[in-house]
């Protein structure tokens, strides 16, 4: 293994972000990483485990050791007539795993087409899209223990699966490394998610009355482009801010001062509010001050327009919060991670 010293980090956070880092490496292999756990280097330093960069803030330096995570490989676990188990490295692009799975008729991340990241970090963040969540699809993971070096198994339970939350966000958040991923995807009689967002009307502008998974995966590929900026063009995080959750007695008052607030009613007498509506609202969609900004598009979307700096987009992202509380008395969290 080698650790490289004094990399830069800007070509590894899709904010595109300059920062960098004492110590980097890269892991291929569950027996790498183990052996890199091992090492002074990683025992004497704080660690930042990097999958594709999709969610991170990098508002300063990192003073200790990167690993970057690049453990690839699928290989079925079990099949069915029904079902396949399918395990998957961390390091595999998400989209990569998505296209692919759809390629073999296999039914389950068709919503999550085009959410960029690795497969290591899906269920860190239980992510989702278009009304599902990683955790449909979710059989189990194996993460290596960063204190002891052992292989550990977690079933869904165990991961304690929420709204863009995982135990490895609480919990064990800093304590163990994902390395390979097992989904359970149908082999058949898919069910088919197209209420949510705007995959029906869609799908109806391309005639199509029968979707298959695929139709539904390029649905929301044009819808997630119509929307959201190219990383590749545009440094960013995706949606900065999760979407909060009040009461409903909450929301009900709200619809008194602003009738056309939309909600999406949950259990237990509660309703989630899109954050980018609030933000909207608030004045911020298309703000720009210097290199940073809000997407003119996509007010969820924090943006780095080139040669911005991590402090300064949290430093926009705390005065949105200031200003959806004082507008709406709604507290917005971070989806991404602030480093």
């Amino acid at each position: 293994m080698q650790f490289h010293k004094d990399i830069s980090l800007k070509s590894h956070n899709t904010f595109g972000l300059e920062a960098k880092t004492k110590l980097f490496t890269e892991v291929n292999s569950i027996v790498e990483l183990q052996e890199t756990l091992k090492t002074e280097e990683a025992q004497a330093n704080p660690l930042l485990i990097l999958g594709g960069g999709s969610n991170i803030l990098l508002t300063q330096d990192f003073d200790g050791l990167t690993i970057k995570n690049t453990i690839t490989g699928k290989s079925i676990i079990k099949e069915t007539d029904d079902y396949v188990l399918v395990k998957v490295g961390a390091g595999e692009a998400w989209h990569d795993f998505v296209t692919y799975a759809i390629e073999q008729n296999w039914g389950g991340t068709e919503n999550l087409s085009l959410i960029p990241g690795t497969v290591g970090a899906a269920p860190m963040q239980n992510i989702g899209a278009y009304g599902i969540e990683l955790k449909e699809i979710f059989e189990s993971l194996e993460a290596v223990n960063i204190e002891t070096g052992e292989i550990e198994t977690f079933n869904q339970d165990q991961c304690q699966f929420g709204y863009r939350e995982s135990i490895f966000k609480k919990n064990l958040k800093g304590k163990y490394i994902i390395a390979h991923v097992t989904f359970r995807l149908t082999r058949k009689d898919h069910q088919l998610h197209i209420e949510y967002g705007a995959i029906k009307s869609t799908l109806e502008e391309l005639k199509i009355k029968s979707p298959t998974i695929e139709d539904i995966s390029n649905a929301v590929i044009s819808i997630r482009k119509s929307k959201l900026p190219d990383p590749k063009e545009i440094g960013n995080s995706g949606s900065f801010f999760k979407n909060p959750t009040i009461t409903k007695i909450s929301f009900e008052s709200l619809k008194v001062d602003h009738p056309e607030i939309p909600g999406y009613e949950l259990p237990n007498n509660e309703v989630k509010v899109p954050a980018g509506w609030l933000i909207e609202k608030a004045g911020w969609k298309g703000y720009t001050n210097g290199n940073i900004g809000v997407h003119k598009k996509q007010a969820l979307v924090l943006v780095n327009y080139g040669g911005g700096k991590g402090k300064d987009i949290w430093a926009l992202a705390e005065e949105i919060q200031a200003s959806v509380m004082k507008k709406f008395g709604i507290e917005l969290h971070p989806e991404v991670n602030i480093i």
